[in-house]
């Protein structure tokens, strides 16, 4: 007869599950990117990845410069422009570092400030058993009030207290990990700040000749260099500006002193307001700044054609670069020498002036170098060319020099020089003349708007009170326990005539090398208050005072 095993069988363990494999690599890639070592890594990346635009010319900043570069690198310019070289802060590979960078921060942030809210909402932890083996650590007469009396001690001292019967808990120190939030979050916000102004901000540059005729209205055609970020449109601020004069202080040496422009603003909201604005103190109007970068002079230019008509002209002419801002430049007269009777136009006879513009003349020659950047004693080179000058082909070329590829084909020729003064003209081998009637005074301006100007600000200064709170602040706790009359310090062995002590021991969270005389100081004000709240009897030397190893 077979024995059967009615013993109950044990429940088969249930399986267990297999964890899903994408959302484990999800898991564990999020707590890479979070993680204040990818944070840093990141940082370091966008550093790296902004040398590109400190290093290569930009399209946003100067499309010239760009030009030149293809010019200068055939083949290595294409292979940078395909890569993004040229727009580098608006490439794909600057905006995933980026944005992985933002990402980082939030996701290093959020945990933190939550936990950094729980331990200010927390009380401090409770007194240890064994206070002498705390770092710092004293025994000193009890005051009169006891635990409550060391409590307001410790809280004048803007101490975070607690009172459990005897026993007294204190930390101090919380504006650490509090400035360290703050420096982090003011970094994200920075980041913020420059997508802002990234996103919906633009700038354009625009050199302003003084005169009635030579009004700047903000529209994007008459910007000589301009950028829109990409959520901006064609639809600009509207306003207009008139120079009306402009003032410049220099010293003897010929260095700046000071530049200020006064200009005739119309908003389109009534008449035309006057205002002035300098190189510290842009022109504030409604979505938009104005900034004064330079000035120069723009020689007034007349030229009188074989038939008697005249153009008048004011050319800017631009700086060379020294102090004395000799200065070169362009005259040029496409439409001269237009028969009146057919109104045809020879382009065989245009006309151009190459110049060479000296505010204030050495008066011996050779005359090639201004000696002072005020008018003193100007004098105006002028070489004059005819011919073709290249305008009606459609290639992009500068108005302030001569397309000389013009000159080198023979379709522009050479025929004569000439140095005037204001006033002086000149009667060239056709019979036409041209005249140096005087200067007007011109500014170069950067108008801006950047939505992201009173963030940045703010997280600048975020960023430095953060920083100072990081670093100057340290964590600390201070424990103190009331001993009972008649009772000795622990381990010392002497009785105490019958006063009450209280024990204190502190405990530096992080390395606080002023921490024992902060130390030093608490204890001498229980002490003091304890003494003086003992009438007619002499503690003595508290015992077991001692101070601890750092």
């Amino acid at each position: 007869m077979t024995a059967v095993d009615d013993r109950p069988t044990a429940p088969a363990a249930a399986p267990r599950r297999r964890p899903n494999p994408v959302l484990a690599l999800l898991r564990n890639s999020w707590r890479q990117l979070t993680s204040m070592r990818t944070a840093l890594v990141l940082l370091f990346l966008l550093a790296v990845a902004a040398i590109p635009g400190s290093v290569l010319p930009q399209r946003g900043v100067n499309p010239e410069d760009v030009r030149d570069f293809f010019t200068a690198h055939p083949d290595l310019a294409p292979l940078l422009d395909r890569a993004g070289a040229f727009e580098a802060f608006s490439s794909v590979w600057f905006s995933a570092i980026y944005l992985l960078l933002f990402t980082s921060l939030i996701g290093c942030l959020t945990p933190r400030l939550r936990d950094h809210v729980r331990a200010l909402r927390a009380r401090p932890p409770g007194v240890p058993r064994r206070l002498e083996r705390l770092p710092q650590h004293a025994v000193v007469p009890a005051p009169a009030g006891g635990a409550a009396a060391v409590a307001e001690a410790l809280r004048r001292r803007r101490w975070r207290v607690v009172v459990r019967g005897d026993e007294v808990s204190a930390e101090k120190g919380y504006l650490k990990e509090t400035g360290n939030l703050i420096f982090h979050t003011s970094m994200m916000l920075v980041l913020v700040g420059v997508a802002l102004g990234s996103w919906y901000g633009w700038h354009g540059n625009r050199l302003l000749v003084a005169g009635a005729d030579q009004v700047f209205c903000n529209t994007r055609q008459q910007y000589a260099e301009a950028k829109l970020g990409p959520r901006v449109d064609d639809n600009l601020p509207r306003f207009c500006l008139q120079l009306d004069d402009f003032e410049a202080r220099f010293l003897p040496t010929g260095q700046p002193v000071s530049y200020n422009a006064r200009v005739s603003v119309d908003s389109g909201g009534g008449p035309a307001r006057p205002a002035e604005f300098s190189v510290n103190s842009p022109l504030r109007l409604d979505g938009a700044n104005v900034y004064l970068l330079g000035h120069g002079y723009a020689p007034v230019i007349r030229y009188t054609d074989r038939f008697g008509r005249s153009q008048t002209s004011a050319v800017p002419f631009i700086g060379t670069g020294d102090v004395g801002l000799t200065s070169e430049g362009l005259a040029a007269f496409p439409d001269a020498n237009v028969d009146p009777d057919t109104g045809e136009r020879n382009p065989d006879l245009q006309v151009a002036f190459s110049g060479l513009y000296l505010p204030t003349a050495p008066q011996e020659p050779p005359f090639v170098r201004s000696e002072h950047p005020t008018e003193e004693n100007p004098l105006l080179g002028l070489v004059a060319y005819r011919g073709n000058l290249g305008l009606d082909a459609g290639i992009p070329g500068s108005v302030y020099q001569l397309d000389q590829r013009q000159v080198s084909n023979g379709r522009l020729t050479e025929i004569g020089a000439k140095q005037l003064r204001m006033g002086e003209s000149w009667t060239l081998d056709d019979g036409t003349k041209v005249e140096f009637l005087g200067t007007r005074p011109f500014i170069t301006l950067s108008v801006r708007h950047d939505p992201g100007t009173t963030l940045l600000l703010v997280s600048s200064i975020g960023l430095v009170l953060g920083l100072m709170g990081s670093l100057f602040v340290r964590r600390r706790r201070v424990f103190a326990r009331v001993l009972p009359a008649r009772s000795g310090a622990p381990g010392s062995g002497s009785p105490t005539g019958g006063s009450s002590l209280v024990e204190v021991a502190g405990l530096p969270r992080t390395e606080h090398p002023g921490f024992v005389a902060e130390f030093a100081q608490l204890v001498a004000a229980i002490g003091d208050a304890g003494r003086s709240g003992d009438a007619g009897t002499d503690p003595g030397t508290p015992a077991g005072a001692r101070e601890g190893a750092q």
